[in-house]
């Protein structure tokens, strides 16, 4: 769907179910240079079944217009501003990667608006080598690439896909393409700039869910587990065998571990 949020017309993916704010809402983030594209695997799953699904693209994003925000403060305060101008008391964020910084600073700065957490792929703080953050500007398709490589486990380099007919490495080279032209660049830096997540961390006390990728080479499982217990009470699952891109690589699974999540 279609929303008017700051002047700036963004694009929702809602799971092909009208948006219903009477229902339990989740808040899917996506990371550095993706979309709702992120999700296409979870948020029809969860819309067809009780969840209200919201799947923004942020600003500069796929489908969505305006420019890119420029840090995780200013991206958590989005997600809180988006959730209030559909009538949303509450509602739980789905992160994955650079959302998960979002969501952390989102559940410090808007308690209230945070029901839940459920952490993919993310840690508390998310460095980027300087070379990518350079080439992100001077040449960003080598840096879709490079970050599409090192973003996926060995079973997409030998050209396994969850999706019948895809390629991961190809559809995650497009799905970077379509964003404005700096928001890769942007998003880059505002990870880079954080530094905020274990003061949100600790100061977490929603039920949250960390799903941990063992192969992950973006942000390593080590710092994972780190964030995990730095959670009050956080549950953790880890995937051994997935790469950074894990809800695209282990969709059931996740998919599963979600739902198992959210029942409680």
């Amino acid at each position: 769907m279609k929303h008017e949020l700051h002047g700036e017309m963004i694009h929702i993916a809602t799971g092909g179910v009208d948006f219903d704010n009477s229902k339990p809402v989740l808040l899917f983030l996506h990371g550095s240079g993706q979309s709702h594209l992120t999700w296409v695997l979870q948020s029809r799953y969860f819309a067809h079944r009780g969840h209200a699904v919201l799947a923004p693209d942020l600003p500069g994003h796929g489908l969505s217009g305006g420019a890119p925000l420029t840090s995780i403060g200013e991206m958590a305060d989005w997600s809180a501003a988006l959730l209030e101008s559909l009538g949303v008391a509450s509602a739980t964020y789905v992160a994955h990667s650079q959302g998960v910084l979002i969501a952390l600073e989102a559940a410090a700065r808007h308690a209230d608006r945070v029901s839940g957490l459920a952490l993919i792929a993310g840690a508390m703080a998310i460095p980027v080598n300087d070379m990518l953050v350079e080439m992100a500007q001077s040449k960003p398709e080598k840096a879709f690439a490079m970050m599409t490589s090192w973003g996926h486990g060995p079973g997409a380099h030998m050209f396994d896909n969850t999706q019948p007919g895809h390629s991961f490495l190809g559809y995650g080279r497009r799905v970077m393409a379509q964003n404005d032209a700096v928001a890769l660049h942007a998003d880059l830096v505002a990870c880079n700039s954080y530094d905020g997540g274990p003061a949100a961390a600790a100061a977490v006390t929603q039920p949250s869910l960390c799903l941990i990728a063992g192969r992950d080479r973006m942000t390593p499982a080590k710092f994972g587990h780190k964030m995990a217990a730095s959670i009050d009470g956080a549950e953790t699952r880890t995937f051994e065998r997935a790469g950074h891109f894990l809800p695209a690589e282990f969709p059931l699974e996740v998919n599963e571990a979600l739902a198992t999540f959210l029942t409680r």
